[in-house]
């Protein structure tokens, strides 16, 4: 554990990337192979299933050293992190550390501080997790004690990215990062196999019938679309508002991946009852979407489908999912991502004409866009809203299927996003490093002479103007509610996103799909920010298109 820790405090007082893969590098060359599991468990971006919950947690601590909530919840607003909260005003307690037990403990590994520490937590009574707590509090400290915070809520942060991680392990065992990246696919358990299997030449992947491919990703355009050269040697496909997700059909069983990295089975009944009519040994790449007669249906339905866990019978017949497949990456039990996609495509569209009408209906081929040129090609741009599309997918012909986000073969061109004028009513403060600046906005339109909320952003601004924005609120707080301010009603931002929908559970009857700022309206006078009606009247014109 002290080596983990030793590798935390240091990845997190440096920027560099380089030395954050030298860091890791050296750290996977050195630890244990249960050890190494569980760092890349933590590091590439998983979390622990919530043993304790962390409202019963800060009761406890409160309880422990008999000190007022409010006072602890002003040390966690100006902190900004709950695990080291805890971890700051336990370290200024009266409790007793045990110098025996704390120097025994500092050599503890990580594999077994989880085991030993964190795993017996599960499924007590409060009564018992508050007594072997109390225990962790008076033998931890320092980096250790505020680890197993993190580890207990959930909020491990480090900056480094999963991408990262598999580069070090690249590096340290003389591997690809690729193999890497598709051995820690899917849902794997922290243990010295999974590591040791890694490094074993003779172990085989394709043990586990259910493991995923790492998703390709797209960049944004960020050039001018003739810039990339002749458009007879791309792929246009509209770039579907859905969920991105991979059709395994191996040894007779089906799995659905989102991008996420969740299996999501049990959600799409439907298209794991038609994908048992697929050969075994193939992987379809593709986007699952509630379907409405000849195009998708909008993105608010599918969210009614994710927030059933098993649909019934009748929700699936109201709002029927198909999964438009738009690529092949393994066929016949063989990986063909590295062939050009131009004989993916044809595979892709054999392996689908060959089903029934049946389950045509269900997995269905993502038709390419006709153009003439890149001129007809964004003059027909604004078609994508009556497709229910965000845009195009732009795809060169030779590219291979690639893990991540490589630049120069994918790209995303999507429509211009909406835009309102809103105000600035209440902000909060945001976690780790920007703990002490207010960087949470909840925004507000006018409705008369009352502001509604609307939306909140967390992104946009630049680094100086969040710090600008941030002197402002604290001279123009009106009234504090725990972490929040309410502030005077006057800062206009205007705010990006990509689609609107009616929404129940919104005091403005309507949601927005991923606000972020697009800037800071200084020029603008608060009374000349936009106004609920005019939300609406985007709505509709929303929908009209759709």
């Amino acid at each position: 554990m002290r080596r983990f820790s030793n590798l935390y405090e240091s990845l997190n007082q440096t920027s560099s990337t380089n030395r954050k893969v030298d860091l890791l590098e050296e750290y996977f060359r050195s630890a244990d192979p249960s050890d190494q599991a569980w760092a890349i468990y933590f590091l590439a971006g998983n979390r622990l299933k919530r043993f304790v919950k962390s409202t019963d947690l800060r009761r406890w601590v409160l309880g422990a050293l008999d000190i007022p909530e409010w006072l602890f919840e002003d040390s966690y607003a100006v902190v900004g992190d709950l695990a080291e909260t805890l971890t700051l005003v336990l370290q200024k307690s009266s409790l007793n550390i045990d110098d025996h037990k704390a120097a025994d403990k500092l050599n503890i590994s990580l594999s077994n501080l989880i085991s030993n520490e964190i795993f017996p937590l599960k499924d007590q009574t409060e009564t018992v997790q508050l007594e072997k707590l109390r225990v962790i509090w008076s033998t931890y400290s320092g980096t250790h004690l505020y680890l197993i915070h993190k580890f207990l809520t959930g909020g491990f942060r480090v900056g480094v990215s999963k991408r990262l991680v598999y580069r070090a392990l690249a590096k340290a065992y003389d591997l690809e990062e690729s193999y890497i990246a598709r051995h820690f696919m899917g849902n794997w358990q922290p243990s010295d196999k999974i590591v040791l299997e890694l490094i074993d030449s003779n172990a085989c992947i394709s043990d586990n019938p259910a493991k995923p491919y790492p998703f390709c990703l797209a960049h944004p355009l960020d050039k001018k679309p003739e810039d990339l050269g002749n458009i007879d040697e791309w792929q246009v496909e509209w770039k579907w508002d859905g969920i991105r997700a991979q059709l395994i059909k191996r040894s007779g069983q089906v799995f659905i991946w989102s991008r996420g990295e969740e299996l999501i089975n049990h959600q799409f009944p439907e298209i794991v009852k038609a994908a048992q009519s697929l050969p075994d040994g193939n992987v379809i790449d593709g986007e699952i979407l509630v379907w409405d007669i000849d195009k998708p249906g909008p993105f608010h339905h599918l969210q009614t489908r994710l927030g059933r866990q098993k649909p019934s019978q009748k929700i699936q017949q109201q709002l029927p999912c198909v999964l438009l497949a738009y690529d092949i990456i393994e066929t016949k039990g063989s990986d063909i991502r590295s062939q050009r996609l131009e004989h993916r495509r044809s595979l892709l569209e054999g392996l689908i004409r060959n089903l029934s009408d049946e389950i045509r209906q269900t997995i269905q081929l993502s038709s390419n866009v006709l153009f003439d040129g890149w001129r007809s090609l964004a003059d027909g741009l604004s078609e994508a809203a009556k497709n229910r599309a965000e845009g195009y997918m732009l795809k060169h012909l030779d590219s291979a299927y690639q893990d991540g986000r490589k630049k120069g073969f994918w790209w995303k061109w999507k429509v211009e996003p909406l835009h309102l004028d809103v105000v600035l009513i209440y902000a909060q403060a945001g976690h780790g490093r920007r703990a002490n600046l207010y960087t949470d906005y909840t925004l507000a339109v006018w409705d008369d002479d009352t502001l509604v909320p609307i939306a909140k952003a967390y992104s946009g601004l630049k680094q100086d103007e969040i710090e600008k924005l941030d002197r402002w609120i604290k001279r123009n707080t009106e009234e504090r509610f725990g972490p929040v301010r309410r502030v005077k009603p006057e800062q206009v931002l205007e705010i990006a996103f990509e689609g609107i929908s009616p929404s129940k559970r919104h005091k403005s009857g309507l949601a927005l799909r991923f606000p972020r700022i697009a800037r800071w309206r200084e020029d603008k006078l608060a009374k000349d920010a936009d106004t609920l009606e005019r939300a609406h009247e985007l709505l509709k014109a929303y929908l009209e298109q759709r």
